[in-house]
């Protein structure tokens, strides 16, 4: 508890700094926030963690352990949040450990707990990819099918949700999500894709519709990657390709940039020697195309037909934009990205433990409108946000949480049977309790393999007294560390 209220507990960042701090720094102040009782512009340890990027704190087993209880819902607290939708903040729930046999079976609080928040955040991506291919698979030419509809409901609820994560805890934390850059993207092609659909159906031109079909039918390739992104939010070949493909991102934006003067000379030397018009040359989108082709080394028409923007300075530019575009810049980009991935996976144990605190922090949600499923959300929104100007906080309290237990009472239901017998047998100093073998199927399949004593031995869960003598060694050793590394040092010296 002291370690949970070290890390969660909120604080402001200009907490008990002088009078002349804060008059040097006006803007500290103004954040814009909403009404949280007291709770105003307070910050979490873990969330400036998260925000500084300080993964090898945040790998540390100190705060490995809170983190993991606030992961499972073990310790449950108020989240602070920037901005919230349907903000609904009557009760603060302070610091505690939760005990699910003396919570009521229907508690909506639970749906804020980042495990659970997970499980259900897959079933709804599941729900939208599934909708997503009836509706491009049942198409009938530019007519709006049934699974279409469906499909921008609950597409429309779930980019609510998403649009709502972004803002409860900011744009820097919400990025650090591996699968951020997928969402945002599908936020674009599907807002784009509505846009014109809307548009076809009121002018009229059917043309359009087709074009609205075709900018859904580019979405595949955002949602496939998607999913598996979220099954395995651990796997080091997404962690790192996160962070090369910023870094690549950065490398061709820079690399355009720079390329784009030999463009412009390209297209200059073309209109110096055709300047009367006499003869036929290359268009801009030409230029673009051969440049490309080389710069991947497709193609070498560029090269041949260089002499055309002139007899030598048009090879001499396409040659060294070859060299450098071809060669230099996929060279650097090799080794950067070779360098970026070297660094993650020296560095996996933090790189993993950082992400688990990210999806811990952006799991627990202060907002409302997370409580309800797309599309319901929608309609949660345009039904209660009217009604908390009519009613006192007390009683849209009350309307808000009987719409929530009334909308997922049976999820809340087998939350509560499953938690009442699992939610304690972790492993963090707990004891397993039974064996997980089921009683119907007392046997298991590892006997069947020539190694299945040393399966048998990794799933054997230890007793209480190995556990504390585990304990009582740890503690022997972290008090001679401080003792024996200063003696160390000086017979070093």
């Amino acid at each position: 508890m002291l370690l949970a209220n070290i890390l969660v507990a909120g604080f402001e960042p200009f907490q008990n700094a002088p009078i002349e701090i804060l008059r040097e720094n006006p803007s500290a102040l103004q954040w814009p926030v909403q009404r949280r009782g007291g709770y105003e512009r307070k910050l979490p340890a873990l969330e400036v963690a998260i925000i500084s990027e300080s993964k090898t704190f945040l790998s540390s087993s100190a705060c490995q352990k809170v983190v993991d209880a606030i992961y499972r819902g073990q310790v449950i607290y108020t989240p602070l949040s920037f901005v919230d939708i349907l903000p609904d903040h009557y009760k603060h729930n302070p610091i505690s450990l939760y005990n699910p046999r003396k919570a009521p079976l229907l508690n909506q609080y639970r749906l804020i707990v980042p495990r659970l928040r997970g499980m259900i955040e897959v079933c709804q991506f599941a729900i939208l990819l599934a909708l997503y291919v009836l509706t491009m698979v049942s198409r009938e030419g530019l007519k709006i099918t049934i699974y279409e509809v469906i499909f921008c409901a609950y597409a429309t609820g779930w980019i609510l949700e998403e649009f709502a994560a972004i803002i409860e805890h900011g744009w820097k934390v919400h990025t650090q999500n591996l699968w951020s850059f997928l969402d945002i993207t599908f936020f674009f092609i599907y807002g784009t894709y509505f846009t014109t659909r809307m548009y076809a159906l009121s002018s009229g031109e059917i043309y359009l519709g087709e074009t609205a079909l075709n900018i859904l039918a580019i979405a595949a390739p955002v949602l496939l990657p998607r999913l598996a992104f979220n099954l395995m939010p651990d796997n080091m070949l997404f962690i790192s390709l996160r962070a090369m493909m910023r870094d690549f991102t950065v490398l061709t934006l820079l690399a355009i940039w720079c390329f784009a003067g030999f463009f412009l000379s390209m297209k200059w030397l073309l209109d110096v020697s055709n300047h009367d018009g006499s003869r036929d040359g290359p268009d801009p989108a030409t230029i673009s195309k051969w440049m490309l082709w080389i710069w991947f080394g497709l193609d070498g028409t560029g090269i041949e037909r260089s002499v055309d923007f002139h007899l030598v300075l048009g090879p001499s530019l396409m040659i060294a934009f070859a060299f450098l575009g071809n060669t230099l810049f996929l060279t650097i980009l090799v080794s950067m990205l070779t360098n970026t991935f070297s660094k993650i996976v020296a560095n996996a144990t933090a790189e993993i433990h950082f992400r688990r605190a990210v999806l811990t922090f952006e799991g627990v949600k202060s907002d409302s409108i997370f409580a309800y499923r797309p599309p319901f959300n929608v309609v949660a929104l345009l039904i209660l946000l009217p009604l908390k100007l009519l009613l006192s906080p007390r009683w849209f309290h009350s309307v808000n949480v009987a719409m929530i237990r009334i909308h997922n009472a049976p999820i809340l239901v087998l939350i509560g049977f499953y938690e009442r017998h699992q939610l304690w047998r972790a492993p963090n100093g707990q004891p397993r309790g039974p064996s997980k073998r089921s009683k119907l199927f007392p046997w298991t399949f590892s006997g069947f393999s020539p190694h299945g004593d040393i399966q048998a031995v990794f799933e054997t869960d230890p007793t209480e007294a190995i556990l504390g003598k585990t304990v009582e060694v740890d503690l022997l050793t972290g008090s001679l560390e401080p003792v024996s590394q200063p003696q160390s040092m000086a017979s070093g010296s």
